[in-house]
């Protein structure tokens, strides 16, 4: 059995794999929590990943784009608001305010979506 742990969102530390966005991560054997901030301005196109995230928007407002088949819709969810993705499902987001948001996503990854260049400015190398 793994031993039972307590954490605080100030100790992990910070990375920024993109530009406007910085996070923190808990990873455990099956769910990862990240602490993100997506500062105003922040855009990812859209991308794949194997885990199934849920963000819970807690500060702020974004918008997701929702690419399914042939369809893309746009959805803004603001504090309080919780958006769930079936894995494998590309989302894409923008950040209309600085906005604090708990991912929680299973199973966990050394690295996600984000982590790669996109074709977009905001990309870090």
């Amino acid at each position: 059995m793994p031993p039972i742990t307590a954490h605080r969102w100030d100790k992990p530390a910070c990375d920024h794999p993109m530009l406007l966005r910085d996070r923190r991560r808990v990873i455990g054997q099956q769910p990862m929590l990240s602490m993100v901030t997506l500062h105003n301005g922040f855009q990812l196109d859209p991308h794949e990943h194997e885990n199934e995230p849920f963000s819970c928007v807690l500060e702020g407002r974004i918008g997701f784009t929702l690419v399914g088949g042939a369809a893309t819709r746009t959805v803004t969810l603001e504090a309080g608001q919780v958006l769930h993705l079936p894995p494998n499902a590309p989302p894409g987001a923008e950040a209309r305010e600085t906005s604090l948001i708990l991912d929680v996503s299973s199973p966990p990854r050394a690295t996600t979506g984000v982590n790669r260049p996109q074709a977009t400015s905001n990309a870090r190398g």
